[in-house]
């Protein structure tokens, strides 16, 4: 596990000649200082002088997440997305003859990982079914990203899994921002 540590303090413990070395800790870091306070025995070491990774986009970080989470509840990442897609996501509700239901489905995920179909009850015109149609997010605006990037990081922080920043995670969403519109303009 790496964190990032500042003020480092060293003293000297005179009744076992031991040297007791203490770092401040940011409090976006809690759950892996507690992390490590819940090890026993000994701990392996090791301190670099800290250097700042290089800077995800959004979107990156939203895979990098969604992997993470994939990890720690044993599926892919695919599938991590496309369930927040179902939770937070952008959709349309349309009917489509009972018979063409399935190729209407296969046609829109066709599209890309993060357009998901289903198929809903209680349609109420007869002979057709009521379909959900979520998008992928290569579609969202800057708040409707915004709201899926929030709830995969939800998610991590849920599992225990370390996450970027409040101000890095608003950087990003910046720079995601800003990519779209410019591909727009291109």
């Amino acid at each position: 596990m790496k964190l990032k540590a500042s003020a480092a303090a060293a003293q000297l413990d005179y009744s076992t000649g031991d040297v007791v070395l203490s770092f401040r800790i940011a409090p976006e870091s809690r759950q892996s200082v507690d992390d490590i306070l819940s090890l026993n025995g000994d701990l392996s070491l090791e301190v670099k002088k800290y250097r700042k990774s290089r800077s995800l986009d959004a979107n990156a970080y939203m895979w990098v997440l969604c992997d993470k989470i994939a990890q720690k509840v044993k599926t892919t990442k695919e599938s991590v997305y496309r369930e927040i897609i179902k939770c937070v996501g952008v959709f349309s509700v349309i009917a489509a003859q009972e018979d063409k239901a399935e190729a209407v489905i296969n046609g829109w995920e066709g599209r890309g990982i993060g357009w998901v179909a289903e198929v809903m009850d209680g349609c109420k015109i007869d002979g057709c079914a009521r379909i959900m149609l979520y998008y992928g997010s290569s579609t969202y605006n800057t708040e409707e990203f915004s709201r899926l990037l929030d709830e995969i990081i939800s998610e991590a922080k849920e599992l225990g899994i370390d996450t970027a920043t409040p101000d890095e995670i608003a950087l990003m969403k910046v720079r995601w921002d800003d990519e779209k519109q410019t591909d727009k303009g291109a």
